[in-house]
């Protein structure tokens, strides 16, 4: 669900997690970002330049800041209404896993109790 033209490169999870931490950590630097992305600092670095080429994301400079360096990754409307389809896709998908993962343990522990009387018949 790469709507987004200029982001097809980057996972549907990858720009979910990446939109919700800039949200929630606006004064992030990318280093940080990619450790809490568990991806590559280039990763990072092409991830944000690409959402800000497609105008999701700005990137100003502290005002007050003594490290003139440091900067604020601010989502813009198109960057908030990006990151609620992206988490509408995320939960839709992972609550198909969720529902996948139910059947399979379902189809397990009914396998586990008939080999079990399997073995209590052949033990008995």
């Amino acid at each position: 669900m790469n709507n987004v033209p200029g982001t097809h490169a980057i996972s549907d999870e990858v720009r979910y997690r990446l939109l919700t931490y800039l949200a929630e950590h606006p004064d992030t630097t990318q280093r940080e970002l990619a450790d809490a992305l568990a991806v590559s600092l280039g990763k990072a670095h092409y991830c944000l330049n690409a959402l800000m080429r497609r105008g999701l994301v700005k990137m100003r400079n502290f005002r007050n800041s003594e490290n003139k360096a440091a900067y604020v990754y601010v989502l813009t409307p198109k960057g908030i209404e990006e990151k609620i389809n992206v988490t509408y896709a995320f939960l839709r998908r992972k609550m198909a896993e969720y529902d996948d993962l139910k059947v399979e343990i379902e189809r397990l522990s009914a396998e586990v109790l008939e080999l079990d009387a399997r073995r209590q018949t052949n033990n008995g």
